[in-house]
């Protein structure tokens, strides 16, 4: 079973996120084991480098989302998880900067960097967003339907 594992900067302190966050691991627990590591924000991106790069996986594909990264449609990143899978990668990380984006240390160590959209959304949000897009690429990768 392939290991996603996810790291933000930041805790959840709305429960409509948290109860989102929690929704999408259960669904996403039939298909791979999720992993969300979050570290504390701020006070700079120097900061948030330091509590980040330690947790950071030699073995993990990591894909950083950033607003400059690849636009995708969902089927593409499900081809994307698809290939990745076929390939040998058993882990993949996907890495969520604070309100100031992602250090470039963390950027040059990335292997994939995609962006959901050229707008910027709180990083709370963008876990969800990010689960929900996951979530629904395994289901591509099933054949299993689900909304369009």
């Amino acid at each position: 079973m392939t290991k996603i594992d996810v790291l933000c900067a930041g805790k959840l302190k709305e429960n409509f996120y948290r109860d989102a966050v929690a929704e999408y691991a259960k669904r996403l627990s039939r298909y791979v084991k999720l992993n969300i590591i979050e570290v504390a924000d701020g006070p700079d991106m120097n900061a948030e480098r330091d509590r980040m790069i330690p947790k950071i996986r030699e073995d993990a594909f990591l894909v950083t989302l950033e607003i400059e990264g690849e636009e995708m449609k969902s089927t593409g990143l499900a081809e994307c998880i698809g290939r990745l899978e076929n390939s040998g990668h058993s882990r993949i990380m996907f890495v969520i900067g604070g309100s100031d984006g992602i250090h470039e240390d963390i950027l040059k160590r990335s292997d994939k960097r995609i962006s959901f959209s050229k707008m910027t959304f709180p990083h709370n949000l963008m876990r969800v967003i990010l689960l929900e897009q996951v979530y629904r690429a395994y289901r591509i990768l099933n054949g299993e339907p689900y909304h369009k």
